[in-house]
């Protein structure tokens, strides 16, 4: 080869190299996908995994729904981050400041027990939070969090009310025993019997606390047992594996069958059949925000189908239409905050974003209809529940059926008593 020829092809790529930056900087840029970013919690291992688990296939199955059969929300995908919280208050708050630092515009948890220790680094933020299961004191006085569906201290007067109205043939106060985990599942209604008792025509004898690992409580139903023989109802605001284990205790002592037994909506789910037995659970009586499984509503043949084809082991479980109803509610608010201030407004995720979803999305909700799964999605300035309508159910024959149509909760202003906290 020449060293003519040489110098000439050196020339060439000499000129190529120099070339191929200004045709990169030609190239159109590809441009950030736009997504509406939300982070989710759910407690799918530890301490309430027989609830949390569900609810986390729940939030799954339906944001790949919404997405993909309803184009997003407000034409945007929703990009969920959707993780576990192991049930653990310290792993909580990590991750709700995940949430906040990488762009989420929204949070939900499934239990009350996440969304209290998240509450306070989401309020200080302005980031706005919705907890399907909660307690008043996650939003009393009202902040930035919200509850899906009406909560414990809701439950426990809903059960009262029932039992006065359907149960009770004796005369004077019936003597109620509560017996409530030790976070706010607990403690909701322990509030709402505070609050209520005197009102309602009811004397409480007796409220103890149990962990969500307990193996047994038959101690404190031995000492129920012998301090008020009378007692008429016992009274569990508890999820499935302790209810389980208090119910059992119960019927070994031989109070049950004998006093009524009420169970919150944590507790009253097809997890608790399971889980004890449908022999020992037979009778019992409790609360739930959600149709029965399977009920003529309209969005019950989609969640049906989607449960069957990627999670067909949650078939028949409330928890996982709460869920379910949590994202279609998520979807119609960053919907409307779409409508009503722009896409941009919202796609840095910032706290600006954050103020924007909650007032011109979550606190726009009127009327919202989650297709009958529970009751219309109403923001009511004071009043952070979303959905304040429960139903009374009992467990017959291994089925957990509805005794009453929806039945809507007041509104109790608990930071106007002096004991609370």
């Amino acid at each position: 080869m020449s060293k003519k020829l040489v110098v000439i092809g050196v020339l060439c790529l000499a000129l190529v190299v120099a070339v191929m930056p200004l045709a990169g900087a030609c190239a159109p840029k590809a441009q950030p996908v736009q997504v509406l970013k939300i982070g989710m919690m759910n407690p799918s291992t530890g301490k309430a995994a027989e609830k949390g688990l569900p609810m986390m296939n729940g939030n799954n199955d339906v944001i790949k729904y919404i997405n993909t059969e309803r184009g997003g929300a407000g034409g945007y995908p929703i990009d969920a981050t959707v993780l576990d919280s192991n049930y653990d208050p310290t792993k909580v708050v990590t991750i709700v400041k995940g949430f906040m630092t990488s762009g989420c515009l929204l949070f939900t948890t499934a239990a009350s027990a996440e969304m209290s220790p998240a509450k306070a680094s989401a309020n200080e933020a302005g980031f706005p939070g919705i907890s399907s299961f909660s307690a008043p004191s996650l939003y009393r006085p009202p902040a930035h969090i919200y509850g899906q569906t009406p909560d414990y201290g809701d439950d426990a007067i809903t059960f009262a009310n029932y039992y006065l109205q359907n149960i009770w043939k004796g005369t004077g106060k019936p003597k109620f025993a509560l017996l409530m985990l030790n976070n706010p599942t607990g403690y909701g209604a322990r509030d709402a019997f505070k609050a209520e008792a005197d009102q309602l025509g009811i004397e409480v004898v007796s409220m103890d606390e149990h962990a969500a690992t307990t193996t047994s409580e038959i101690d404190t139903l031995t000492r129920i047992k012998a301090d008020h023989p009378d007692v008429n109802v016992l009274y569990i605001s508890s999820t499935p594996q302790p209810a389980k284990v208090i119910i059992g205790n119960a019927k070994e002592l031989g109070i049950y069958p004998g006093v009524t037994i009420g169970v919150c909506h944590a507790g009253m789910t097809k997890a608790l059949i399971d889980l004890a037995g449908a022999d020992v659970v037979e009778g019992v009586y409790g609360v739930y925000p959600c149709v029965s499984w399977g009920d003529n509503v309209p969005g019950m043949a989609k969640m049906a189908e989607y449960c069957q084809k990627y999670h067909p082991e949650n078939v028949g479980n409330a928890d996982y239409m709460v869920s379910w109803a949590q994202g279609l509610i998520v979807a119609k608010a960053l919907e409307l905050a779409v409508k009503n201030v722009g896409y941009d407004a919202l796609a840095k995720g910032d706290a600006a974003a954050w103020q924007a979803v909650e007032t011109q999305g979550i606190q726009k909700l009127q009327n919202f209809d989650v297709e009958g799964l529970h009751g219309p999605v109403n923001y009511t300035p004071g009043d952070n529940r979303l959905d304040k309508f429960n139903r009374v159910f009992q467990i017959t024959n291994g089925k957990i059926t509805q005794l009453t149509d929806w039945v809507e909760a007041p509104l109790i202003k608990y930071e106007e008593f002096d004991w609370f906290k």
